[in-house]
């Protein structure tokens, strides 16, 4: 039988630390309570962990996935309805979960958007423009439990927080050319100015800007000068390295925990952060109405309770469900009936994109950009436009960005060239620098259908049940796609390549777990004004269990066309808003149910 040792215990624990974690860990800090941070993979920093010129190895993080979890130890298991098997997923393609100090914050592009406002109110604006029948009945879409205003002065910080670049659209109600039209009011321009454009950027600027459109540049995490954030942490200006996913910043200008908010923390005595610590369940007591703290195993294989009078859950998204199922905490989803909450309204996002030809005389370098090098048109995205008779609830941003010119896995090759040999390799020099792409980044509704639950035959390394995830792609988003595909090819003619290659979904298309999409996995804990549809109130706080926050993207109702990170950090300092200025004083629900 294995021990477990009981540590004293502290005020508060948090479980992971990427963004959330170490965004909360900063904002109660000043509060003098005892905090204790556990991060299950190793710790890491910029210096020693992405000096340069080992974090440019893109065979060591690109492809064998240094910074991200090891599916040996943990995965999720996948179907597409809930009568099929599901099967683990061995080897992460379609979306990678983070590991170690930073997590998925590490890695990411640094696309740093705030929500369009009938983002939050999308089932409640879709009533009132089309009626309720629009809505399909397997639908699940429900209303953000704030608005835009409300959260505007959460959303302004994480962008000061992250030194953020870019051209704002609308300040404090005034539009402004250069900016996207339809974003909600904002207080203050972005911190920083916006990145320079690739080439790319411009072609397709100029044509969306012939057919009417208004292109902006990406909100970019990626400062463009040097930058003090509120924390006091100096950020640097990026130099277009190419190497933003799968890869740490080296210079200090990518927005991360190691970048912006881990400094601050270690003038901090009363905080301590413990890696190789694996949370294995959340404790409660008899009532299962109070968290009482946190089991894990650390890194001797351990066996540990952490005691603590506030637990903040902070990982993935999908680690976070997992540990709510596993914890027993709050009502598991049932697809059946339509009722609990924890596993319900999983989404995804739904992605396409054109490859463009060009002659020899065309010169694109895309080895010289930052993992937000692009322009953005926002005219088919939510409710920007009219739906009525298009039978579909949702949209999608086009843009041309470029990210990098990576030599594993950014080398842009025709469907039709040779996949080995002399001809291979004459496909890629003929086309490294003659080609751009046009993306499409699109929302995905909830469903009855779409849900994760616990996996009743495969378990973890520690005999824990996987996560399992029902999901695949419905009609209304395949829809949307084609939709949006038709409106990118018109763009994409107006620049005038030699010639160019689709890459929509089409009707009947199932959801891949091999190709990389995106790492925006959301749901599964959302949260609303009502506890029989959500798990946590506007403030992050679990219905059923008080002293419980659960943070992330895992609280979406829905998945929205952009970027999930703006929401996500905004939340999280609402959230220790609420800690610090309501809840310590007196703990308790934060909102009656």
């Amino acid at each position: 039988m294995i021990m477990t040792i009981k540590k004293d215990p502290v005020d508060i624990v948090i479980v992971g630390f990427g963004w959330t974690g170490s965004l909360m860990a900063k904002e109660l800090a000043s509060t003098g309570l005892k905090i204790v941070a556990l991060e299950r993979g190793e710790q890491r920093d910029t210096w020693p962990d992405f000096a340069y010129p080992r974090i440019t190895d893109e065979l060591t993080y690109g492809i064998r996935l240094k910074l991200f979890q090891n599916a040996a130890k943990e995965t999720v298991t996948v179907r597409h309805r809930p009568r099929d098997t599901a099967l683990p997923y061995r080897r992460f393609g379609s979306f990678l979960p983070g590991d170690g100090v930073g997590g998925a914050g590490v890695h990411w592009n640094g696309m740093l958007w705030r929500p369009l406002e009938a983002d939050l109110k999308m089932r409640s604006t879709v009533i009132e423009k089309y009626g309720a029948d629009f809505i399909p009945q397997d639908m699940t879409v429900q209303d953000y439990p704030f608005t835009s205003e409300e959260m505007e002065p959460f959303f302004d910080k994480f962008e000061k927080i992250c030194g953020v670049a870019g051209q704002a659209g609308n300040i404090q109600g005034q539009k402004v050319d250069g900016g996207n039209p339809f974003e909600a009011p904002r207080q203050n321009p972005y911190p920083t100015k916006p990145l320079k454009q690739q080439y790319a950027g411009m072609l397709f600027s100029k044509a969306a800007k012939s057919l009417g459109y208004h292109p902006f540049p990406v909100p970019a995490a990626n400062c463009s000068e040097p930058w003090t954030n509120p924390y006091g942490v100096q950020l640097g200006v990026c130099n277009y390295c190419g190497f933003c996913e799968r890869f740490g910043c080296f210079n200090y200008s990518k927005a991360s925990p190691q970048s912006c908010v881990l400094p601050a923390l270690r003038q901090h005595d009363n905080i301590e952060l413990r890696t190789h610590s694996h949370v294995l369940r959340i404790n409660t007591d008899s009532t299962g109405k109070k968290a009482t703290g946190v089991t894990y195993i650390d890194a001797n294989g351990q066996l540990v309770e952490q005691p603590a009078d506030l637990v903040i859950l902070s990982a993935f998204q999908l680690h976070n469900v997992r540990l709510l199922l596993l914890s027993n905490i709050g009502k598991p989803y049932d697809p059946e009936t339509n009722t609990g909450v924890v596993g319900r309204n999983y989404a995804y996002q739904m992605n396409g994109g054109i490859s463009l030809f060009f002659n020899k005389d065309s010169w694109f370098n895309p080895f010289a950009a930052t993992g937000t090098t692009g322009m953005y048109i926002d005219e088919f995205n939510a409710e920007n436009f009219d739906h009525s008779a298009l039978g579909f609830i949702g949209g999608a941003t086009i843009s041309a960005t470029t990210t990098g010119g990576r030599p594993i896995q950014q080398m842009p090759l025709s469907a039709k060239a040779p996949t080995w040999g002399a001809g291979w390799k004459q496909a890629i020099k003929d086309s490294y620098l003659h080609t751009m792409n046009i993306g499409s980044s699109g929302s995905v509704m909830p469903y009855k259908q779409c849900y994760l639950d616990l996996d009743p035959t495969y378990k973890d390394v520690y005999g824990q049940p996987l996560l399992r995830m029902t999901f695949d792609w419905q009609p209304n988003e395949l829809k949307m796609t084609q939709f949006i595909g038709g409106k990118a090819e018109e763009i994409a003619q107006r620049i005038g390549p030699e010639r160019y290659e689709m890459g929509f979904k089409k009707d009947g298309s199932h959801y891949d777990v091999r190709p990389y999409q995106s790492t925006h996995t959301t749901g599964g804990a959302v949260m609303g004004d009502n506890p029989a549809t959500s798990a946590v109130n506007k403030y992050l706080q679990s219905w059923d269990v008080p002293n419980l926050f659960v943070l992330g993207a895992c609280c979406f109702p829905q998945n929205l066309a952009y970027n999930p990170t703006g929401i996500v950090g905004a939340t999280a300092l609402f959230a220790a808003h609420a800690i610090r200025t309501q809840y310590l004083a007196n703990p308790g629900p934060l909102v009656q149910a």
